[in-house]
């Protein structure tokens, strides 16, 4: 079945490893692993660790242009997207798809001229902060708070600049991204925003009590405003600590509560592969049939599974991108 996975970590991987290839290599992605699973669109985080380098802008153009020298170099497999348009063009010619993403806001250093310049080479999705306070807002880990001088996870959420971001995004037509991100983060695009957006690698906060994950309020909300949240195959956000459950069906129990609370529609793929620990179970985009073959055998129709595999992040792609 065909498939679209909101995000991976692939490039970071190469970029640290430059002797390896997107083509062909030993992560838990690569061109012929994404053909053999039948996925045609791939987002390709540009992920800025903090707690790594020096100059997250620096990095992430740097990562940028890894990106673009391996869609150059395998012209004949993919091509990268801005629009859907694109996307029908790839897919006519037997291509597969690649969009451009960045996985955190440090690199805009708060600058609209920067978001710009990321627009312009051709960042369709970004994900506001990772797991540390960036100038656009808070994300729900421990933070260092100046004021009392230690860790904290008060609930603090975008900043004035954040809101300034998040509404040129949507001018744009950059999809804003709350994975990662605190509840009142979540709030805040929510409050400050009218387009639909994602959660592209979360998973539900009910069913595996952690911070990574969201409430429920804020899975409804989200479906509500028409956007979609990436199921993400991490074993930490997807069953508690000492749960022996199978990751798979795992996986299933969260996307029926996402559809108990949100609706079908709200449910996408956000692999996070090359960003998690290897798994057995889960090894690399492969797997993705062992997640069909779970949904199949838990009642879901072939027309629900189309919907969470790839349906519901085209039609929000095209609402976005639009």
């Amino acid at each position: 079945m065909k498939a679209i996975d909101m995000h991976c970590d692939t490039i970071q991987k190469i970029y640290q490893h430059p002797q390896t290839t997107l083509r062909e290599n030993a992560f838990q992605i690569d061109l012929l692993k994404m053909k053999a699973s039948g996925t045609t669109l791939q987002n390709f985080a540009m992920f800025v660790p903090l707690d790594e380098v020096e100059d997250p802008y620096k990095t992430c153009r740097e990562m940028i242009s890894c990106y673009q020298r391996e869609l150059s170099a395998n012209a004949d497999l993919i091509r990268p997207i801005t629009t859907m348009q694109e996307f029908e063009e790839n897919q006519q010619k037997g291509r597969l798809s690649a969009l451009l993403t960045m996985e955190e806001g440090a690199p805009l250093e708060g600058r609209l001229d920067r978001l710009q310049e990321f627009y312009d080479l051709g960042v369709r999705m970004l994900t506001l902060t990772w797991n540390f306070k960036n100038e656009l807002g808070y994300p729900n880990m421990l933070y260092w708070d100046e004021q009392t001088q230690t860790l904290s996870n008060e609930q603090k959420g975008l900043t004035e600049t954040g809101i300034r971001i998040v509404q040129k995004m949507e001018e744009l037509g950059m999809i804003i991204d709350v994975s990662h991100g605190s509840d009142q983060l979540v709030r805040d695009v929510l409050a400050h925003t009218t387009k639909p957006f994602v959660a592209s690698h979360s998973n539900a906060r009910t069913i595996c009590h952690h911070p990574r994950n969201l409430p429920d309020e804020l899975i409804q909300q989200i479906a509500e405003r028409g956007g979609v949240i990436g199921i993400n195959y991490y074993e930490d956000f997807i069953r508690p600590e000492g749960n022996q459950q199978s990751l798979v069906a795992g996986l299933v129990k969260h996307i029926k509560h996402f559809r108990a609370v949100g609706g079908i529609d709200c449910i996408g793929l956000g692999s996070d592969f090359d960003g998690i620990e290897e798994n057995e179970e889960l090894a690399d985009i492969r797997a993705i049939e062992k997640i069909e073959q779970g949904l199949r055998d838990a009642g879901f129709s072939t027309d629900e599974i189309e919907k969470i595999f790839y349906r519901n992040v085209e039609r929000l792609y095209t609402t976005c991108f639009s």
